[in-house]
């Protein structure tokens, strides 16, 4: 099928690419990966008169230290995660989230920027940065400012982003060294959107007391989640076989999973209470 007629726009930086989208609102389309987009727009589910094209935009793709953080630009593409050195080495976590986005192709061409904006539940962005607790630097007609990933999904298919603004680049907190990170997905085939997910960032000392964590859930409600009351429940405490068992029922509790094709709220809670359990025990595998 072919998208309905529209304008094709190039911006020459990302001044520019903000006040066009100030200019046509709701109107307009940012084109980043254009992974979901450009199917979405064959099917005529969207029918933007304005197409905003931010592939040429100079300065949004990179990875990079700095401060305390590892800093990425929005148009940073999904496969250059699971290759870059520095996210192998300080971040981890995020290189084995990418390699469970979708396919090759896809991830060649979609966008760090462009998934997080979709904004999907089940997405495997969105576990991700709320496990790190990213900042995301967004850029508009008024200026800069920065989300926080547990401020930043509002809705399904819904983020915090005002009607001009842009996100432009996504900062996580550099791990301590004795923290480790996993990512677990449960999918019909493999590359699907998760049925559900777990993103972990674990650290714990040599009594086995955590004295780091960080949990995202996908596929567990209308947004991604982070369970903030797990999260506290398990810092500063050893971690036993039923303190693990207690706060994966609490994973299971608080998640609002919906009934759909890929199965009933009920299953999906079950499988996100053995996913956590999963996660743990990987991370108090590995070597930190």
């Amino acid at each position: 099928m072919y998208p309905a007629s529209f304008e094709y726009l190039i911006p020459k930086d990302l001044k520019d690419a903000t006040a066009l989208l100030g200019r046509y609102g709701n109107t307009a389309k940012l084109l980043a990966g254009g992974q979901s987009l450009v199917p979405m727009m064959k099917l005529r589910l969207a029918r933007p008169k304005y197409l905003i094209d931010l592939n040429r935009l100079p300065g949004l793709s990179y990875i990079k230290e700095s401060n305390g953080f590892v800093h990425c630009g929005a148009m940073t593409r999904h496969f250059v995660f699971e290759k870059s050195p520095l996210i192998n080495e300080k971040l981890p976590l995020i290189a084995e989230a990418a390699t469970h986005i979708a396919d090759a192709q896809v991830r060649n061409r979609g966008t760090l920027g462009g998934a997080l904006a979709q904004a999907d539940p089940s997405g495997d962005w969105g576990p991700v940065i709320l496990a790190l607790n990213a900042r995301l630097k967004c850029v508009g007609l008024e200026g800069e400012r920065v989300i926080e990933a547990k401020d930043f999904f509002s809705f399904a298919y819904t983020t915090a982003l005002q009607d001009n603004e842009i996100l432009a680049e996504v900062a996580f907190p550099l791990q301590e060294k004795a923290t480790c990170g996993v990512f677990l997905k449960l999918e019909k085939v493999s590359g699907d959107f998760a049925i559900v997910s777990v993103a972990l960032q674990l650290g714990v000392d040599q009594n086995n007391v955590c004295r780091a964590i960080g949990i995202g859930l996908g596929g567990a409600g209308i947004t991604p989640i982070k369970p903030d009351s797990v999260e506290h429940f398990l810092l500063g405490k050893p971690m036993t076989a039923d303190l693990i068992e207690q706060a994966a029922r609490m994973i299971s509790e608080q998640a609002s999973p919906i009934d759909d094709l890929k199965g009933s709220a009920d299953y999906k809670k079950k499988v996100l209470k053995v996913l956590f359990n999963r996660a743990v025990a990987t991370a108090l595998q590995k070597p930190q």
